[in-house]
């Protein structure tokens, strides 16, 4: 399909079936960002309370299982709880089909972002992993407008859009047939010989020996740890554990689920009817979708530190002027003028525009591919289970925030921005084109800060080796 590519001694090219592999895959994405739209995002705070923890017994399976069956379970309980929730003729089936949608959930968003993390070769991973994120994007635009087209639909239009929540989780459950095994947690689980085909396979070139001789000795040091989660309480665990959780963290605390889950309570506040509410949704959930490809050409060209900066600073000014405009003119009405309202528009699609293109997809990226193999599905875990708790508390507190605080909220939201931005600056190493088995010696144990926190790790030598060959 393409010609061969070298970053150091990995070989690689991009073949058909890999594609297939990356695109199938990233369906958990559009499954997630389905849920969250579906209903303005009561549907997601429901499945968040209930999902919080998932990704833990998620992590166990990815280990022992593999990430393939983990993807399969996700789509197979998300399926049953969609077609039950539309269903649904007593309360007990309503709260049965979310707990169901929400073990999808937790395990979909535990092992989709390792699979694409793991599979994707070094030079494109940033951009096969935000895969995952630009289907979310789809799935919350798709629920905008099954949303928009259901409301007219008296009196089971709520049982339509519920129920459509069954098509992207079939797309998942087919593709979790068709989709291959990691290499990775294939040789982690002893199985050499398929792990080194496997690797050929999703490579498209027979000249693996440098990357596979990477993974063995990741593996190698995996299967010394007998208790991941002990593990990643250790000194030198800290600082892939707190960047993943704070990536998590400050995704949500970026104020963009507030926005996307209040969208039509937010133009409807600003002067726009019902139906153009609605329609603004749609028109916010594009510039998502598109921005979203911004961030698929740039990561592995630009790095993830500059795209995560300059969205700092773009939503920086996006949140305090849309705060100051509504504490000046923000009249007893309720309401603006036409001119105003516009401009409020403008700035919640530049605000979600380098949301898009930066925390939404890093938030997800960074964690599935920093930490090392023997604490990556514990670590990714933990990470996701932030996402989730946090998202759950957002979207509960927020209408009570709005209300008290009101135009000063998103001075709130801009506040925390500073704070991530520092965060970057600061903590944050890059890993463009860092192999994902390499990170603890070309990352951790070269960056300034959590250098100091690396001296009790103790990997294997030959990771180092081969590491260090790139």
């Amino acid at each position: 399909m393409t010609k061969i590519e070298k970053v150091g001694s990995f070989e690689s090219k991009i073949t058909v079936y890999v594609v297939v592999c990356w695109v199938l895959a990233a369906c958990g994405g559009l499954m997630f960002g389905y849920d969250i739209g579906i209903s303005g995002g009561v549907t997601a705070m429901d499945d968040s309370s209930s999902s919080s923890f998932r990704p833990f017994a998620a992590s166990k399976m990815c280990s022992k299982l593999g990430r393939k069956p983990t993807i399969f379970v996700a789509s197979a309980f998300f399926l049953c709880g969609s077609l039950l929730s539309a269903a649904a003729q007593r309360i007990w089936m309503i709260i049965l089909a979310r707990v169901l949608l929400g073990v999808g959930v937790g395990f979909g968003n535990e092992a989709v972002p390792l699979f694409l993390s793991e599979i994707a070769p070094v030079q494109h991973r940033g951009a096969v992993n935000i895969l995952f994120q630009l289907f979310i994007t789809i799935g919350i635009l798709f629920a905008n407008l099954v949303n928009y087209g259901a409301s007219k639909i008296h009196p089971w239009g709520w049982r339509l859009s519920l129920g459509l929540a069954s098509l992207p989780a079939a797309f998942l459950f087919v593709g979790s047939v068709v989709i291959i095994e990691t290499p990775a947690s294939l040789v982690e689980r002893n199985q050499e010989s398929q792990g080194l085909s496997t690797l050929k396979k999703i490579r498209g070139v027979e000249d693996v020996d440098a990357e596979f001789e990477q993974i063995k000795m990741a593996c190698e040091a995996a299967r010394e740890v007998k208790d991941p989660f002990k593990r990643l309480m250790k000194r030198s665990s800290m600082p892939p554990l707190i960047i993943g959780v704070m990536m998590q963290v400050f995704q949500q605390f970026t104020g963009i689920n507030a926005i996307m889950f209040y969208a039509p309570v937010l133009f409807q506040t600003v002067g726009f009817k019902n139906d153009a509410s609605l329609l603004s949704s749609v028109i916010t959930g594009l510039v998502n979708v598109f921005s979203t490809l911004v961030s698929i050409y740039g990561v592995d060209r630009v790095g993830r530190r500059k795209l995560l900066l300059q969205a700092c600073v773009q939503m920086f000014i996006s949140q305090t002027a849309i705060g100051a405009i509504l504490l000046v003119h923000l009249k007893g009405s309720n309401s603006l003028d036409e001119g105003l309202a516009g401009l409020v528009v403008v700035l919640v699609c530049l605000f979600v525009m380098s949301f898009a293109w930066s925390w939404g997809p890093l938030g997800w990226l960074i964690p599935s591919e920093t930490f090392p193999l023997e604490i990556r599905t514990s670590g990714f875990a933990c990470a996701v289970s932030s996402n989730m708790l946090f998202t759950f508390i957002i979207a509960q507190a927020f209408l009570s925030m709005m209300c008290h605080m009101r135009a000063f909220i998103f001075f709130f939201f801009a506040a925390w921005i500073v704070a991530m931005g520092l965060f970057v600056l600061f903590l944050l190493p890059e890993t463009k084109n860092v192999p994902i088995d390499a990170m603890v010696e070309r990352v951790w144990k070269q960056h300034p800060v959590w250098k100091r926190f690396m001296d009790d790790y103790d990997g294997k030598e030959g990771v180092k080796n081969v590491g260090m060959i790139i």
